[in-house]
């Protein structure tokens, strides 16, 4: 069964996209950006600010799917300045410190958004007691 989540992002039908979607016990959350409920960046100019606000968007989306941070094993901490990478990890280890998932840090040019400095991607696979 595959399992679309929304947070209600007007680009979601646009551009044709979910922000997670769920297959079985494996849940993968797309390229989540520093944004408020009304699209504007959060945290502007603030990596730890804007790494925070991405993973507040990712638990939503992983408790809409039946799951939960303690269920990733895999992010991904897109960043425009690698230099930055500190504060951004200092932000994801607040949610991901139990998980202990595997991790990859990397340095894009720019995101669509100039603001935003930061992007997070996870997967999650949902523990198998949960959905056996």
């Amino acid at each position: 069964m595959r399992q679309l989540i929304s947070n209600g992002n007007p680009m979601e039908d646009i551009v044709g996209f979910s922000r997670a979607v769920r297959v079985g016990p494996c849940i993968s959350v797309g390229g989540t950006a520093p944004v408020d409920a009304d699209g504007k960046t959060v945290g502007v100019g603030d990596v730890f600010a804007q790494t925070t606000r991405c993973f507040e968007i990712i638990k939503a989306a992983l408790e809409q799917a039946g799951s939960g941070l303690h269920d990733i094993v895999r992010t991904r901490v897109i960043l425009t300045d690698i230099d930055t990478w500190k504060d951004a990890i200092e932000a994801r280890k607040a949610y991901c410190v139990d998980a202990r998932p595997v991790d990859t840090i990397m340095a894009v040019t720019r995101f669509v958004n100039p603001e935003w400095l930061v992007e997070i991607e996870v997967d999650a696979v949902v523990a198998a007691e949960a959905w056996q």
